[in-house]
C-alpha cells in the first residue's frame, strides 16, 4: 500500500533564517574587513613589518629566528621588552619580542608600532654588536 505522505528527509535541512523571518539575511562585514584579527596576530604583522623594512638593509637577517611571546619569564628585574641570543650549534640567533609589556606601554596602534620596531632594532643592534642608529637611522627621531 502506497502512503500519500512522503518520509522524513535523514538530516534536517539547514535554516537560513529563525523562525520569525528576522535572522541573518547577509555577511555582519563586506569580506575586506578583517573581522577574526586578533591582537596578537596584529602585533605580529607589527613585528614582521619592522623585520621586512630591516632585511632590506641587512641581508643577514634572513637566517635569525624572530618570535612573539606573551610575557617573558618573571625574575627580580624590570620587565624586558625584547631579547636576542647569538646562534649556537645546534639553533639559528633569534630575537623576541614580548607582546603584553610592549603593548602595556603603547597606548595608540601608531605608538605601539613605533615601539615595536624599536625594540626590534634595539634587539638587532645587540646580536650585530651596532650601535641602534647604525642598524636604523631613523631610531629615536619619531
Amino acid at each position: 500500500m502506497d502512503s500519500p505522505v512522503p518520509p522524513h528527509p535523514a538530516e534536517p535541512r539547514p535554516r537560513r533564517r529563525d523562525r520569525h523571518g528576522r535572522g541573518m539575511r547577509g555577511p555582519v562585514a563586506p569580506p575586506q574587513v578583517p573581522l577574526s584579527v586578533t591582537r596578537s596576530d596584529t602585533f605580529r604583522d607589527l613585528v614582521q613589518d619592522s623585520v621586512e623594512r630591516l632585511e632590506r638593509h641587512w641581508p643577514q637577517l634572513a637566517e635569525v629566528d624572530f618570535h612573539v611571546l606573551e610575557v617573558p619569564q618573571p625574575t627580580d628585574e624590570s620587565v624586558p621588552l625584547g631579547s636576542s641570543a647569538p646562534a649556537d650549534r645546534d639553533r639559528p640567533a633569534r630575537v623576541v619580542v614580548y607582546r603584553r609589556p610592549v603593548e602595556l606601554r603603547a597606548k595608540t596602534r601608531d605608538e605601539r608600532a613605533l615601539l615595536v620596531h624599536e625594540v626590534v632594532v634595539e634587539q638587532v643592534a645587540e646580536l650585530l654588536g651596532l650601535a641602534p642608529e647604525s642598524v636604523d637611522p631613523r631610531y629615536g627621531q619619531d
